[in-house]
């Protein structure tokens, strides 16, 4: 098992290490946060190598199909590789008090439990019982269409991409883009870029932005700016299962 990337050591210490006032932070003014790699080169490469494994995966999904974009993406079957099932689990935890957080902000009352278990348990009590963590891969020309990932009436308020390939090595382009629709304003977008392993933390629909009258709601949609050259793959981790 590699040990120079983050989740090849302890994972609580790992993720106890980490700046989550920051990540808080940065989500609550930015809209997103981005971490440190949390995969090293051969977590990131052994994760690729699976995309051509059929029995790895539930479900296929060519983007121009549908008009979602140019590329692929697969959703993971179970069970899924452990890396990616300690992602979800870890992160989940990490971020559950940022979700409650912006709950009461939103005036929702429901409160999300603090272990992912128990948060699968109530989306598969409520029928959401598809596993959502995917593999993404674009080639020269994709792109993915802004978008939110809605699987069922359950969903959490934060998701995760983490980037497999290097930007400027294995492609060019490919941007993560975040576009935030703010009412009585334009607007506003954002191009963030990646580094191979680190991972981008941002809203699955809906985030609360404080105003003169307390918090609103914004809508955020998520996709990817053209790939102009080579090959661009990512993990997405959605906290929610799909009904």
């Amino acid at each position: 098992m590699p040990v120079d990337g983050l989740v090849g050591t302890a994972m609580s210490d790992v993720f106890d290490s980490l700046d989550w006032a920051a990540v808080r932070e940065s989500l609550n003014t930015q809209g997103y946060a981005i971490t440190p790699p949390l995969l090293c080169v051969a977590e990131c490469s052994e994760l690729m190598a699976r995309y051509d494994d059929d029995a790895q995966f539930r479900s296929t999904i060519v983007m121009a199909r549908h008009r979602f974009g140019e590329g692929c993406y697969r959703y993971f079957d179970n069970p899924m590789p452990g890396v990616v099932s300690s992602l979800r689990t870890q992160l989940y935890a990490a971020l559950a008090p940022i979700a409650n957080d912006w709950q009461k902000y939103l005036g929702v009352a429901a409160e999300f439990p603090s272990h992912f278990d128990a948060y699968q348990d109530a989306c598969h009590r409520a029928g959401q019982t598809r596993p959502t963590p995917l593999l993404l891969r674009y080639e020269a020309g994709g792109y993915n269409c802004l978008h939110q990932d809605k699987y069922g009436d359950l969903a959490f308020p934060l998701q995760v991409t983490c980037l497999l390939t290097e930007t400027g090595q294995d492609f060019d382009g490919g941007e993560f883009l975040l576009i935030e629709n703010r009412s009585r304003t334009q607007s506003r977008g954002s191009a963030i870029t990646l580094e191979r392993g680190q991972c981008i933390i941002f809203p699955n629909q809906v985030r609360p932005v404080p105003g003169t009258r307390g918090y609103h709601r914004v809508q955020v949609r998520h996709g990817v700016s053209t790939v102009h050259r080579g090959v661009r793959m990512a993990l997405g981790i959605i906290f929610h299962d799909a009904a």
